[in-house]
């Protein structure tokens, strides 16, 4: 039978099939959504798909590197990466560039979102801190300096504003100190703390009030703040199962606004129905199963907290997203990863794709002498032939 393909792939090649078929769907999808808007207002109908794959090649190097580089190595970048991202968050409040009311960018020749940046630094942060704290086996705090770097981050974020950044920055501490065994009173006393914070900022600002509302019913507000939220319920809908054909879909005739960023999934699910949608769902799905498996083999604890951080930036931010856009949750403002235009989100989430495949490059901690003696004569024989491999490189 050996004439017969090999129906199953490892988790690093599956993570890397993934992200492929991600990057294919994105590309197509943020040409069909934005060549009418370029091309009326930009002369360029290819703008944006040429800035999406610029920014693809720049995140193709970055994610080699990760790739190639011992991920323990970015164990020592953690505090100057910190300091960096701190510095950029405060000078997009001075010199940062404004858009729709919004001032998130730095100028840097080209546009950088330091809030995505964010993100990264605080998942990185938290993995290190985390590791070694399960390391000497001792007990997670309430309060630890990755979650308190995250409320600090966020916080800045905040004001941008871009509240559903600052939820994703602090979900990213919070999700690994749950991840990690946080005590259940901690997990209550966090709970109280977070729900009565997510009210008070939800109605301390008029926009953020009224877009909860929208939420509740944006059919009522239709006119007005909610009509974001209807027009992405109609694309969907009017998707069916089918699709309408891609570039064929009317809302990106500017009935959908940021239908090529935020509501890019909108614009999927019109172009390319049902049959579309459900299958970058089930990518989103895959990746997080692989990714999950890919931490439950690291040889280390950093190694776990770092791959299940990686899948909750990509795959947890994807998932809010997709309810964003289909009303199960309010809008905020988040990216759909590697579907949604954006250069220094895609240049992120391709940099964490390679942290998590070099975690799994480097497998699973290497039996003990002892218990080696235990294990079946397959898995034995491959830890030795994986031994003499790596002696060899």
């Amino acid at each position: 039978m050996k004439w017969l393909p090999r129906l199953w792939v490892s988790h690093g090649e599956a993570v890397g099939w993934i992200t492929l078929l991600l990057f294919m769907f994105g590309a197509l999808n943020i040409f069909s959504a934005s060549f009418v808007h370029a091309g009326q207002n930009l002369g360029d109908s290819y703008y944006f798909l040429k800035r999406h794959l610029l920014s693809a090649a720049i995140g193709m190097f970055f994610m080699l590197i990760m790739i190639r580089t011992d991920y323990k190595r970015w164990q020592n970048i953690v505090f100057p990466l910190s300091l960096v991202t701190f510095a950029m968050l405060v000078a997009v409040h001075f010199i940062g560039v404004e858009v729709n009311g919004a001032r998130r960018w730095l100028n840097l020749g080209f546009q950088f979102q330091p809030s995505e940046l964010a993100k990264f630094t605080v998942m990185l942060f938290s993995a290190v801190y985390l590791g070694r704290l399960a390391e000497r086996g001792r007990r997670i705090p309430l309060f630890t300096a990755p979650l308190l770097l995250a409320l600090l981050l966020g916080g800045i974020v905040l004001k941008q504003p871009d509240m559903g950044t600052a939820v994703i920055i602090v979900g990213i501490a919070l999700g690994l100190q749950m991840l990690g065994g946080l005590a259940f009173e901690y997990l209550v006393i966090l709970g109280a703390i977070g729900g009565g914070l997510g009210y008070y900022l939800t109605f301390s600002a008029a926009y953020r009030a009224e877009r909860y509302y929208a939420w509740q019913n944006p059919w009522e507000f239709k006119d007005g703040i909610g009509y974001q939220a209807v027009q992405g319920l109609l694309a969907i809908g009017s998707g069916g199962f089918w699709g309408s054909g891609l570039g064929m879909g009317a809302s990106k005739f500017d009935y959908l606004p940021e239908a090529h960023t935020d509501f890019a999934f909108a614009v999927l699910c019109q172009e390319m129905g049902f049959i579309g949608a459900a299958a970058v769902l089930l990518l989103f799905l895959a990746l997080g199963y692989h990714g999950i498996k890919i931490a439950l083999q690291a040889r280390d604890a950093y190694g776990k907290f770092l791959a299940m951080g990686v899948v909750f930036l990509i795959v947890g931010q994807g998932m809010i997203n997709m309810a964003m856009v289909t009303n199960l949750l309010p809008v905020v403002g988040v990216p759909l990863p590697f579907i949604s235009f954006g250069g220094t989100s895609l240049l992120v989430n391709m940099t964490a794709i390679g942290l998590l495949l070099n975690v799994n490059r480097q497998g699973v901690r290497p039996a003990e002498p002892e218990a080696e003696a235990t294990l079946p004569g397959g898995v034995r024989e491959r830890l030795q032939q994986s031994r003499r491999l790596s002696r060899v490189k």
